[in-house]
């Protein structure tokens, strides 16, 4: 019963660390920081703080074989894609809606794992995918900035489209199946930088920061919704398993809500109440299914 509880202690932390996201990221954009150079300094601070953590405090060797080198890239590139539309969603619809959608990431995973690898798709999947369709709709608001709300919506999916595949790569690359997990995550935003990088014309178009609350954000966002959730989600799968973990998830978008609404003065009605209901119902008949 320890082991559970600390189990579900953890989980719920990481999501609802993740889910801190825009309240770090949406005052840099105030400030005029671009997504790009956002990223950049939430990547590279991260990498340089976990850096250290993993090698002077856990000890764990960051050898990186020639085998496991190229998958790692890839599936580096698809996480680092995901935050970046993820974010640049965050200017065209509310963060707590777009956290929120991105949330169907799990039906994505059941999908793709039925499509290419024969995963047999249940009634369960089928009526998840429904709810979850209907929810995104009901999110969608159809006012003035019709063109800028849609994009919003699609920049999301596309995030969780590329979270999806990050996700099944891990579980089914058999290259990086061995890697250490903390290890793995070190990685992940250590190539992950490229595309921030690269982006930046190799940081000659980064902006810099010239106040300190500015990189007080940044380091924040390096720290919260970054090492704080890689580290505890860790020790959750280990103690509580994968799936208990994912459905701990739903405190992520419900998080960034919560922020969205009370600091950002975000709109909270019925309507995008009832589709948060419907997208979390969604994916926790899909995250759940295989408790039965």
């Amino acid at each position: 019963m320890k082991r559970k509880a600390i189990g579900i202690l953890n989980g719920s932390i990481a999501a609802a660390s993740y889910g801190t996201n825009p309240l770090f990221a949406l005052p840099l954009y105030a400030a005029g920081i671009g997504v790009n150079s956002v990223l950049f300094y939430r990547y590279a601070l991260a990498v340089i703080l976990y850096g250290i953590w993993l090698k002077f405090f856990k000890k764990v060797s960051l050898h990186l074989t020639r085998q496991e080198f190229l998958p790692v890239f890839i599936l580096a590139l698809f996480f680092s894609f995901s935050s970046l539309t993820l974010f640049s969603a965050f200017k065209y619809i509310d963060a707590g809606i777009a956290c929120t959608i991105l949330f169907i990431y799990p039906v994505m995973v059941a999908v793709i794992m039925a499509l290419f690898f024969k995963e047999k798709i249940t009634g369960t999947v089928i009526t998840s995918i429904i709810l979850t369709s209907i929810g995104i709709i009901l999110l969608y608001k159809g006012k003035p900035g019709f063109t800028l709300n849609m994009h919003g919506v699609i920049m999301v999916l596309l995030s969780a489209l590329l979270y999806a595949l990050y996700i099944v790569g891990v579980k089914k690359i058999k290259a990086v199946q061995h890697i250490h997990r903390a290890k793995m995550s070190f990685y992940v935003m250590l190539f992950g930088l490229i595309v921030y990088i690269y982006n930046l014309k190799f940081c000659t178009e980064l902006q810099l920061l010239d106040k300190p609350i500015l990189w007080l954000y940044t380091i924040a966002l390096a720290i919260f919704p970054t090492i704080i959730s890689l580290e505890t989600i860790t020790v959750s799968i280990k103690l509580v398993g994968s799936t208990t973990t994912a459905i701990l998830g739903a405190l992520e978008p419900l998080t960034a809500i919560f922020f969205g609404v009370l600091i950002f003065h975000e709109e909270l009605t019925f309507r995008i109440v009832s589709g948060i209901a419907l997208i979390l119902t969604g994916v926790i008949l899909i995250v759940s299914r295989k408790v039965r």
